[in-house]
């Protein structure tokens, strides 16, 4: 039986959006806001639990941090 570990995402701004958008990116292995630069948009919208709301949400984040997703293309 496989064991699935979930990290909880208090921090900033993980804590931010929705407990299912947390958990898609714990899933993945996604932990910070930088890690996010290695991800196009839309393919982080295909994780299950990340929503429209939660995806303006990192944006804005990145967007203050002067970084952003990677180009789909």
């Amino acid at each position: 039986m496989s064991q699935i570990t979930f990290v909880i995402m208090n921090d900033q701004p993980f804590g931010k959006i929705a407990k299912p958008a947390q958990r898609a990116l714990a899933n993945a292995g996604i932990k910070t806001l930088e890690q996010l630069t290695e991800w196009c948009e839309s393919d982080l919208m295909k994780l299950h639990g990340i929503g429209k709301n939660g995806l303006l949400v990192l944006k804005s984040a990145m967007t203050e941090k002067g970084i952003v997703f990677k180009f789909n293309g």
